[in-house]
């Protein structure tokens, strides 16, 4: 199957969970990637692979999904700075360089340019990201369609 590396806050992320299982349904092979603060404890048990190095993880996988730094939890201190986690973790255009075979990067916005991942990865031929945020709306726009038909139907 496709091999898929999650990077980033896993513990905050709603992403992050969703995928792993809907992934691992669809016959995904899942990684999950970051700073030991930010990946909870409990992710080998849903038979995921759990790393805290990017240029491995990244190695490994098919899709590096790169997930949100979020700001507002910075003040709670999992991880030392920015600049740190940029250091560690932030993917750019070096890292898929060294690749051996290409990959394709997807990010579920909103996207911290310079931080989980420079402007130039955002803006390469690895990434989806803007395919991801067009059909994320044209999903959205069905469901709800899908609800409201399903709500005059109830009426009736």
């Amino acid at each position: 199957g496709t091999k898929v590396a999650i990077v980033g806050d896993i513990v905050h992320s709603r992403v992050a969970l969703s995928n792993v299982l809907l992934l691992k349904k669809m016959g995904a092979e899942v990684m999950v990637c970051g700073p030991t603060t930010l990946v909870p404890k409990y992710m080998h048990t849903l038979g995921v692979k759990v790393e805290h190095n990017l240029q491995t993880a990244i190695e490994w996988c098919d899709v590096a999904n790169m997930l949100r730094v979020q700001h507002e939890r910075q003040d709670l201190k999992y991880f030392p700075s920015l600049a740190e986690y940029r250091a560690q973790y932030g993917l750019t255009m070096e890292h898929l360089d060294a690749l051996e075979k290409p990959i394709v990067v997807m990010h579920p916005g909103p996207v911290n340019r310079g931080v989980e991942i420079t402007s130039e990865v955002a803006d390469s031929e690895h990434s989806i990201i803007l395919d991801q945020v067009q059909n994320g709306v044209a999903v959205r726009m069905a469901v709800l369609y899908l609800l409201a038909e399903k709500r005059k139907l109830s009426k009736a």
